[in-house]
């Protein structure tokens, strides 16, 4: 085992165990995800819908779960052993081990220092969402963790030996975990592509990248058309449109993405404080969530980044490209701590932070880390305290 893989092993490990000290491993109720691995194992696409406190759409007589399948293929093997008991918050949080572990090894790659990296793969756990959705495992929360997960992966594949197939099974896993991720797709060919001297050996090298991506992409485009047909029967997934359509906060007609939502995402991201109470805790995060000006502020350090520039310009487009739906989606992510649907970009965000300090951390950088970490942490304390007790 080389240094670089036991600093990620370890990361991963103070990961899981931190993930394991807030959560427990309590079992959520909210384990849609079991119940698609269920259906799947018995050969459908509709769940045995235990009643309202499931989010599932009710199509054509039957119920199903519109997030993307991922999850519940991951969790087959414990289903298959331990049927509807199965943990879905044990897998959320070996899906954030492994974010971390990543993180670490995009860390090394990108040539931190094992103290720099370390604050970074801190912020990531605790000055973002990620430790809080890890900690729940609710249906929302490990698609979350799940889609961080394999993007960390998947840049980590693009700064090391960059397989163009291995890149693609990553992202897929990341957009059939949360759709936005698949805008993140002509990023990851352009990496791909940008990797060394134009020289005639390279450019072969990067058609074969290209190919070999594309041609991954293409079988899981097969098996998604034939999962959305099972369900809706249609090549394309109205899932979340016809989730929308029929939803007391949505409209009967037309897209939940729309720009007369914009204003409301942008107050939510950037503005919305907690409310200040009287007496103890002081301070109450509303259900809507809490800005990431107040949660992540160290998010400010990713502006700092300078070189290498084909990086620098294709991780700002990511973030722009994946943000962009959650800044035009109907609904902020309603119940949570902190802008979870902010985990949709951040893994970008948090690239950038690890090029912003390569060469120096400054020191105001480690106090919005401390600051992002602790009050991450107490987000995890108040809804462990107060919320889900």
């Amino acid at each position: 085992m080389t240094q670089r893989e036991r600093g990620a092993y370890a990361a991963a490990l103070v990961a899981f165990a931190v993930t394991v000290l807030l959560s427990h491993l309590r079992s959520t109720p909210y384990n849609n995800f079991v119940l698609l691995a269920q259906a799947f194992l018995h050969g459908r696409a509709w769940i045995d819908w235990p009643g309202p406190y499931i989010d599932a759409l009710q199509y054509g007589g039957r119920y199903y779960v519109i997030e993307g399948p991922l999850p519940a293929i991951l969790l087959l093997p414990f289903v298959a052993v331990f049927g509807g008991q199965a943990n879905q918050t044990l897998l959320a949080a070996a899906l954030c081990a492994i974010a971390i572990g990543a993180a670490w090894g995009l860390g090394e790659r990108f040539g931190l220092r094992p103290t720099a990296n370390a604050w970074i793969c801190a912020f990531l756990l605790a000055g973002t969402d990620l430790a809080w959705c890890s900690m729940l495992g609710d249906v929302w929360f490990v698609a979350h963790v799940s889609a961080v997960c394999f993007t960390l992966l998947a840049l980590v594949e693009l700064a090391g030996k960059g397989r163009g197939w291995l890149v693609a099974l990553f992202a897929a896993c990341a957009f059939e975990s949360r759709f936005s991720m698949v805008l993140a797709l002509p990023v990851y060919a352009y990496l791909l592509v940008a990797r060394g001297t134009p020289s005639l050996e390279e450019r072969r090298t990067a058609t074969h990248r290209l190919a070999s991506f594309a041609g991954a992409l293409a079988a899981v485009a097969v098996l998604w058309v034939w999962y959305n047909r099972a369900r809706w029967g249609t090549w394309s997934d109205i899932g979340y449109a016809t989730w929308y359509h029929q939803d007391q906060v949505g409209m009967p007609t037309g897209s939940p993405f729309r720009l007369s939502y914009l204003p409301y995402q942008l107050w939510s991201f950037f503005v919305q404080m907690p409310t200040t109470l009287a007496g103890f805790p002081w301070l109450r995060p509303e259900y809507s969530g809490v800005a990431l000006t107040w949660t992540s502020p160290a998010l400010v350090l990713s502006f700092l980044a300078r070189t290498p520039g084909r990086w620098v310009v294709a991780l700002w487009i990511g973030t722009a490209l994946t943000a962009a739906p959650n800044f035009l989606y109907y609904v902020n992510g309603f119940a949570q701590f902190g802008m979870r649907h902010a985990l949709d970009f951040e893994p970008f965000l948090v690239a950038l932070m690890m090029l912003a300090v390569r060469e120096r951390f400054p020191r105001w950088g480690y106090a919005l880390v401390a600051y992002s970490v602790a009050v991450g942490l107490w987000g995890c304390w108040y809804w462990l305290g107060f919320v889900r007790t």
